[in-house]
């Protein structure tokens, strides 16, 4: 039986898109993770925010942020050290349990505070620093901390991943001034949206910005 030029190219536009689906079975899903760049920032607790701002204060959103409910505040605090201070510190919300003041190495030099690299919530240990707000002062016996890079995932993002919550991944950073981070601590959740969080030094050591992407390497893939 003869086909039509018709029959021949939906025959053809037929077996294309077979071919086409039994490929995109052996495809490697991304591994791309779009970057957050953190600048110096503060999180309150209820007790700080009423200090610094005035009993029963509530923090005011400025700017939603990439992960779900979280936002920076029209609220900015002063950070004062030893050696200095660093103005218009952005609060972050919502309140938090504790307070955590999170600043890069080099604003640590600035104001004469040598905190210790830490993941969000381990404080123990850490130095303290003076808050300053426009109702009061607080003075902190601990909570500064330089954030351990880390990537937020959802729960679902972790599976299609192939990791888990506190496992430490490398990650591959392109461009001119790209390299291999290691020591990238992935958290999992899922109230998470898919983002790695760096500081400033380090965003511009590699000459990467907020909605840049970098690679999460396999386990098993050497740099």
């Amino acid at each position: 039986m003869d086909l039509t030029t018709s029959d021949n190219s939906t025959l053809a536009a037929y077996v294309t898109k077979l071919v086409m689906d039994e490929l995109a079975k052996y495809e490697q899903p991304s591994r791309k993770v779009k970057v957050g760049v953190s600048n110096r920032h503060i999180h309150l607790d209820r007790t700080a925010m009423d200090v610094l701002f005035g009993k029963d204060s509530e923090l005011r959103p400025k700017k939603k942020l990439g992960q779900p409910g979280q936002f920076a505040a029209e609220e900015t605090v002063t950070l004062r050290g030893s050696r200095g201070e660093l103005k218009r510190v952005r609060v972050l919300g919502p309140l938090r349990a504790q307070t955590q003041v999170e600043i890069c190495v080099t604003d640590g030099f600035a104001v004469g505070v040598k905190p210790p690299v830490r993941e969000s919530g381990q404080l123990e240990g850490t130095p303290g620093i003076e808050v300053i707000g426009p109702k009061g002062s607080v003075v902190l016996e601990e909570g500064v901390i330089v954030a351990l890079r880390h990537i937020h995932m959802h729960t679902d993002d972790a599976k299609r991943f192939g990791v888990k919550n506190g496992q430490i991944v490398k990650v591959k950073v392109g461009g001119d001034r790209g390299g291999v981070l290691d020591n990238v601590v992935i958290r999992v959740s899922p109230k998470y949206a898919l983002e790695m969080h760096i500081d400033v030094d380090e965003a511009n050591g590699l000459g990467i910005a907020t909605g840049d992407y970098v690679e999460v390497l396999d386990s098993n893939c050497e740099a």
